[in-house]
């Protein structure tokens, strides 16, 4: 099978700061612009987020941010684990925590795994894609949804969402909604969104902070073989990859960091 994108994506875009509290302040002016494009141009700002660090960094600037328009928008997970939503693995609680229970955004516009489903990872992957369906299709047939923007973090192996190296993932051309079993990093078994679903997207971000991943951001910005999993999100022209990062994260990279603006 070919690999995940034979076309000509985008360069990815660095942004590097100097804290990740920096990091944080431009994250959320980011966040603000591609929604007010997106509510401007299509009436609500669909977004797709993750788990891990960045639902802290997400909230920290935009949570009594009056510029935010929570009525617009609508949440997927990017990927999220096959427990319970209560539990401490789940994305959802994470991002709940940290931003949801904080913010006026309509519960029925956060778009959860159904849980009655959690025995059959396959049926989850088919019931949440299903979800997107209506959400991004309708009565019309679309090829692959068109997120406004995909924010997401890398582990320590370089995986991003739930696409491991080496996993047969990796190689997904069809699915919108992907499952495994096999997780390599606890809970084994996830949905996840797929490379066409994550190229198709308007933006996609990468936020990345911390002397911890100095050197798997240096392989993902600079090269590795195989490549790793992070850095095969590439979007499509329209769409960009951004990597927004601090000082600590980038001290390896030799990839050139571009001036941060709207």
């Amino acid at each position: 099978m070919a690999t995940p994108h034979a076309h000509s994506p985008t360069p990815p875009v660095l942004y590097k700061f100097k804290t990740a509290d920096e990091v944080s302040v431009a994250l959320a002016d980011f966040v603000i612009s591609a929604q007010n494009d997106a509510v401007a141009k299509r009436g609500a700002f669909k977004l797709a987020i993750s788990g891990g660090s960045l639902a802290a960094t997400l909230a920290k600037h935009l949570v009594d941010n009056d510029k935010v328009q929570w009525s617009k928008w609508e949440v997927f997970f990017a990927d999220e684990r096959l427990v319970p939503l209560d539990h401490e693995d789940s994305n959802f609680r994470l991002n709940d925590e940290k931003l949801f229970s904080k913010v006026p955004i309509p519960r029925e516009n956060i778009h959860t795994i159904n849980t009655d489903l959690l025995n059959d990872p396959e049926e989850v992957a088919e019931d949440y894609e299903q979800q997107l369906i209506a959400s991004f299709a309708g009565k019309n047939a679309v090829a692959f949804p068109r997120f406004d923007l995909v924010l997401l973090g890398m582990g320590p192996d370089g995986h991003t969402c739930s696409l491991f190296p080496g996993h047969p993932l990796l190689q997904e051309e069809l699915r919108w909604i992907a499952w495994l079993d096999d997780s390599p990093k606890p809970p084994s078994k996830r949905i996840t969104l797929t490379y066409p679903v994550l190229a198709h997207a308007y933006r996609a971000a990468f936020v990345i902070t911390g002397d911890g991943k100095k050197e798997i951001l240096s392989q993902a910005l600079d090269g590795h073989e195989p490549p790793l999993p992070a850095s095969l999100v590439r979007p499509v022209a329209p769409g960009e990859v951004f990597w927004f990062a601090d000082e600590a994260a980038t001290s390896q990279t030799k990839y050139e960091a571009k001036s941060f603006h709207l």
